[in-house]
């Protein structure tokens, strides 16, 4: 029999990261992202807690991952340390180990509250190259006019199909005066729902109800991730709460 493993201590302190995927590293995936994040708590010499067992790991829970492929202003970790820390020490010394492009923006102590349980909803900005505003405009008045919107995607298990109109809370073509001619740019706000509903859904389903030709160089970004307010249809801070209780 296998002698068993020794337990390690409970975290004595939780902080919650705020982070980007900026430039080049949007094409990041979220394994690639978890191996260079777990390298720079190393290099920066974070006192990390780990987990029991018999292969135990940092005490590292994600919330939310974007897709490889998407740039994002509002990606959000939680880490167990196992001594106390200064936020914005720890915030610098994992900042000065990431890559450029891979930035650490905020850590607040963590006052309870699971942080995924806060993560209702992602406001997106899509960047159509070569599209017209006046026909994205139309496709986005067809998409919103229907009940349901089937589209397809390729997942681990085979080809699902779902509807992905339903977790659309806002959709609307921007009035950005900064961007060029002939290129359109959506703003929407998804709701986080099972099955997951990402914006090249939302593109697939303005392409199955209007035949809109969106190409493949569409910039996805995510802007804000949080808890949703469904009547405004706005995305709040998820660390709210927990700057509220210092």
């Amino acid at each position: 029999m296998r002698d068993q493993p020794e337990q390690q201590a409970p975290p004595v302190q939780r902080l919650r990261l705020h982070y980007a995927k900026r430039g080049r590293l949007r094409f990041t995936s979220h394994r690639d992202f978890s191996r260079a994040f777990e390298r720079a708590l190393v290099r920066a010499g974070v006192p990390m807690a780990y987990s029991s067992g018999f292969h135990p790991h940092p005490r590292i829970s994600y919330a939310g991952a974007s897709p490889t492929g998407a740039a994002s202003e509002a990606e959000y970790l939680e880490i167990g340390l196992a001594r106390e820390m200064d936020p914005e020490e720890l915030r610098r010394l994992i900042d000065e180990s990431l890559p450029p492009g891979l930035d650490v923006l905020e850590v607040v102590v963590a006052h309870g509250g699971s942080l995924p349980d806060r993560m209702e909803a992602s406001h997106w900005r899509v960047r159509l190259p070569d599209v017209p505003v006046a026909e994205a405009a139309d496709a986005v008045r067809a998409f919103l006019a229907a009940e349901e919107v089937t589209v397809e995607r390729m997942t681990k298990r085979g080809l699902r199909t779902f509807d992905c109109r339903a977790a659309v809370v806002r959709l609307a073509v921007a009035d950005d005066a900064s961007a060029e001619a002939g290129c359109a740019i959506l703003d929407t706000v998804l709701r986080h729902a099972t099955p997951s509903v990402r914006p090249d859904d939302v593109l697939a389903g303005l392409r199955e109800i209007s035949g809109l030709r969106t190409g493949s160089g569409a910039l996805l970004e995510r802007l804000a991730q949080g808890p949703l307010d469904a009547e405004a249809g706005t995305v709040g801070d998820p660390l709210a709460p927990d700057r509220d209780a210092v």
